[in-house]
């Protein structure tokens, strides 16, 4: 049984088509009807239309077996009295959802992902912070790649932002116990035994992803067709207990391997 990430693993970060090997490999899981979970931290589209886009490159599975952070915002976050950073197209998301912006005394900063964040945004957050709003993340990406540069993540800026207040913070996507916990509930519709350690996660944010879902009992797959341009980059860097069982080029090398 697998939990499979989209971003770097099964699409390119570069041009968003489809790795090699990744729509074959969904195919087979299909196929040999292993159960599986497309999980991924997309919040720049709609739940469904992310799906349909999946979709159209060639990607064969149900929205039934399909998780992100949006579809478990609303039993996250309160949509009264949100700071919200992120794209343009999260900010009309949260709109459309009825949440509620508030960037003068909020309950909630809400953070995704966003290409230019500034310091005077950075400040105002901070401000928000220390006045006793809670800070929550839609997920704990590492770092994220686009336009063949990586930039901080958004686990980045909740540990810098952690650092500079004291605040602790939430996360609603992965590597969350609580999204984690969802997409078992997910596969467990299409096996209703299924426990963590039948998992394996596979995922190209070895330290975002992996790390948490490896402190959950599950086998954790490292791909290095995103994020990372080799296993050598971070897998030394990494505590021994959270480095990843198996790591591979992409997905077609694990087609090979099975």
């Amino acid at each position: 049984m697998y939990f499979i990430d989209v971003q770097g693993t099964l699409i390119s970060d570069t041009d968003k088509s489809p790795i090699r090997g990744s729509i074959e490999f969904i195919d087979m899981l299909n196929k040999k009807k292993i159960p599986y979970v497309i999980i991924t931290n997309s919040t720049k589209k709609t739940s469904i239309d992310f799906y349909h886009f999946l979709k159209s490159l060639g990607f064969n599975f149900d929205f039934g077996a399909y998780l992100d952070p949006l579809m478990t915002l609303e039993s996250r976050v309160a949509k009264d009295s949100v700071a919200a950073y992120g794209s343009d197209e999260f900010l009309d998301i949260l709109l459309k959802m009825g949440y509620v912006f508030n960037y003068e005394n909020p309950k909630t900063v809400l953070i995704s992902i966003k290409e230019n964040f500034t310091s005077d945004e950075f400040a105002q957050i901070i401000d928000f912070l220390l006045r006793g709003a809670s800070l929550v993340g839609m997920h704990e990406t590492s770092i994220y790649a686009k336009n063949s540069k990586r930039y901080p993540g958004v686990g980045a800026i909740l540990k810098m932002l952690e650092f500079a207040t004291s605040c602790s913070y939430a996360v609603v996507g992965k590597p969350s116990t609580a999204f984690y916990n969802e997409a078992l509930e997910v596969i467990k519709k299409q096996n209703s035994s299924a426990k963590f350690s039948d998992i394996t996660i596979i995922s190209d944010d070895v330290k975002g992803d992996l790390g948490g879902a490896k402190e959950m009992g599950m086998k954790t797959v490292f791909v290095t067709s995103g994020k990372y341009k080799s296993a050598d980059e971070i897998v030394p860097f990494l505590n021994p207990n959270l480095r990843p069982d198996c790591v591979y080029a992409d997905m077609q090398e694990i087609l090979e391997a099975l």
